[in-house]
């Protein structure tokens, strides 16, 4: 069983801020890597010769900056995101809860799973918009920004555009919690003692090893979601995409009879090296968010550590310390003020 339980010594909104801001700095500094998965799974010209040449076929052919492509959207796109799967995993947490607020790994997966796709369908189009200006030469482009982007793409390729592939989240979901689930299910295995006695690095390496085999499983629908993303026939070479398919399940069959099966896993080495620095990265940088709202809040001494606040009950909202400590304000004015009176 997992208890799953937030910090209620910060707000919500702190809360979605931390995560915005761990999310924005981890996706910003491992964008390299997340450009050349994306250039592998579509099949453009820098990844013929491997992962290691992409990296100098895209700084040859466009600069550094080209590492950065579609940066923007992606971490405009976290906050939305993030408000819609917090919200959508409380509700559906509640499904899988027991009557003492408990819950399975397996329905902790489920849940997590389940609101990650109702985030990615809402934000779908900017996933859509990320992928175009990714696969564009940055030195030559076919868009000028974000709006112009979305506006030529629902003027010559219709607004349905932007939800192209989005059935293959739901389909790679499957893959995915399973994957995960097998991972977690065998973890007390892995490191010999129950789940429950991890540590923060325990649990961090098992994090990351769930993340990177699940996301094994399911990265064929993932390969497939963005050669649908990118294929347009106002795009120079169609958008970059090595195979010419009229659907989901054409596009399969043409991948795998022109490419071959492993084609299907092309830029699988750049997402598994990511998930390690993207993950250390975005918890790290939460925690030190987290440690200034709470040293905010007035419950730890030091946003450098994690000292509490000596005389602090840290079962107290937020606001409860503040109207808390308002209160013992007002009162030891007010002795004050009587004191004085009782001089004169």
């Amino acid at each position: 069983m997992a208890s799953i339980k937030r910090d209620d010594r910060l707000t919500v909104s702190q809360c979605l801020v931390c995560g915005a801001v761990a999310g924005v700095f981890s996706r910003t500094v491992t964008s390299p890597l997340d450009v050349v998965k994306v250039l592998g799974q579509v099949g453009t010209f820098h990844t013929r010769n491997g992962f290691w040449n992409t990296f100098r076929q895209v700084y040859r052919s466009e600069g550094v900056a080209a590492y950065w492509k579609g940066n923007l959207i992606a971490c405009m796109r976290l906050f939305p995101y993030s408000v819609v799967q917090l919200a959508s995993y409380k509700r559906i947490l509640h499904l899988y809860m027991d009557d003492r607020g408990y819950i399975t790994q397996w329905g902790a997966i489920v849940a997590g799973s389940l609101a990650g796709i109702v985030a990615t369908l809402i934000t779908y189009p900017a996933d859509v918009i990320e992928t175009r200006l990714i696969i564009q030469n940055k030195k030559s482009p076919s868009y000028k920004g974000i709006m112009d982007a979305l506006h030529s793409i629902c003027k010559n390729e219709g607004f349905l555009t932007l939800y192209r592939g989005a059935s293959l989240t739901l389909i790679g979901a499957i893959p995915f919690s399973c994957g995960a689930f097998l991972v977690y299910m065998n973890l007390d295995k892995l490191w010999g003692e129950p789940s429950f006695k991890f540590g923060p690095f325990q649990n961090f390496i098992s994090g990351c090893l769930a993340a990177g085999f699940a996301q094994t499983l399911s990265f064929p629908f993932d390969t497939i979601k963005r050669k649908m993303q990118a294929q347009s026939p106002i795009l120079p070479h169609y958008g970059g995409v090595n195979v010419h398919f009229s659907g989901m399940v054409d596009c399969f069959r043409q991948v795998i009879k022109i490419k071959g099966i492993l084609c299907l896993w092309d830029g699988l080495t750049a997402n598994l090296l990511k998930i390690v620095p993207y993950y250390g990265l975005m918890f790290s940088t939460f925690e030190f968010c987290k440690r200034v709202c709470l040293y905010k809040n007035g419950f730890i001494v030091s946003p450098l550590s994690y000292q509490l606040a000596p005389g602090v009950d840290q079962s107290l909202r937020p606001q409860e310390l503040r109207e808390l400590r308002k209160y013992f304000h007002n009162r030891s004015f007010k002795s004050e003020q009587s004191s004085l009176k009782s001089r004169w």
